[in-house]
């Protein structure tokens, strides 16, 4: 007799829905790649699991910040925006006071985005130097 409610349960259970279609990665992207729209396809997940996904236009054109499988969700704490200094690398330093550029090669102490500060010593000095990134390998400081 407890048979019958338990197998009406199990019914119940199985014929509700398995879930959302949600956008998840269709190829392996490792850390420091650009993310793409073209990098997504649509897998049915629970609602649970797809909650806090992004779209592939809000991922598009940002970086990733861990190694990201196949066939999982993207977050926005799996992303960054892009990197266009690296820490250690080489980057050109631009110093504008009115009409007068000055300009001259350093090398990055942290890694940053477009419109992030970040530190940089110039070859010529040895000076630690504040500065904005504002392309890729190129920074801007501010003169006095």
């Amino acid at each position: 007799m407890m048979l019958v409610p338990f197998l009406s349960l199990l019914a119940a259970a199985q014929a509700a829905p398995a879930g959302v279609e949600t956008h998840v990665l269709a190829r392996i992207v490792e850390r420091g790649d650009i993310v793409a729209a073209a990098d997504f396809t649509v897998e049915e997940r629970p609602a649970a699991q797809a909650r806090g996904t992004l779209t592939p236009q809000q991922a598009d054109g940002m970086e990733a910040s861990r190694r990201l499988m196949a066939g999982s969700v993207v977050r926005a704490s799996d992303v960054t925006t892009p990197r266009l200094v690296r820490r250690g690398e080489p980057v050109t330093i631009h110093v504008r006071s009115g009409g007068l550029t000055i300009t001259t090669s350093g090398r990055a102490l942290a890694s940053a985005g477009i419109g992030d500060p970040v530190r940089v010593v110039a070859n010529s000095t040895n000076r630690t130097l504040d500065a904005v990134v504002t392309g890729s390998g190129a920074v801007r400081i501010a003169a006095p």
